[in-house]
């Protein structure tokens, strides 16, 4: 194993896009994320349609989780996702809650809690995010999340008008 390189981990990975045909975004990343090396996918959820966070005026999000088994560190990993953002087009320096052509955050990786400058785990505000926590149920209903607990006692708000099953 090189550096880069630890044991098998399970990742989490949360998907949105809300600009240039966002389920299409999606559906690309997600065959982006099957070609990672060192990375099989587990689980991918189905596709949530959620309003905007934040103050800017924009068109609602399509959001989505994977999980993945991947030797690939979590630094690595962050690496691998920020190139498949690039090669779909986005572009940093964007608005913080702002239209993204693809947005791919680590949520969690295996029970590590990581606080780095380019990288925190579990990742900040996931508790609070029915865009993240209703996906990530789906697939996932047992698992427990460093610092807030297991996943089945979150309390999530499923009648939100402002999110959607799409798929």
């Amino acid at each position: 194993m090189n550096s880069d390189e630890k044991s098998l981990q399970v990742a989490y990975i949360g998907l949105g896009s809300n600009l240039d045909d966002p389920v299409s975004q999606i559906e690309r990343a997600f065959e982006h994320l099957e070609g990672l090396p060192g990375t099989r996918v587990i689980a991918r959820s189905s596709l949530y349609r959620s309003a905007p966070v934040g103050h800017i005026e924009q068109p609602d999000f399509v959001n989505a989780v994977i999980s993945v088994e991947t030797t690939l560190s979590a630094a690595a990993l962050l690496e691998h996702l920020q190139q498949i953002e690039r090669s779909q087009g986005r572009t940093r320096g964007e608005a913080q809650w702002g239209p993204r052509i693809l947005d791919l955050d680590l949520l969690l990786f295996g029970d590590a809690e990581i606080d780095d400058p380019d990288l925190t785990v579990p990742h900040p505000g996931i508790g609070a995010r029915n865009f993240v926590l209703l996906p990530l149920r789906e697939i996932a209903p047992g698992l427990v999340i460093p610092n807030l607990g297991r996943l089945s006692e979150q309390v999530i708000d499923e009648d939100e008008l402002q999110i959607s099953l799409i798929t």
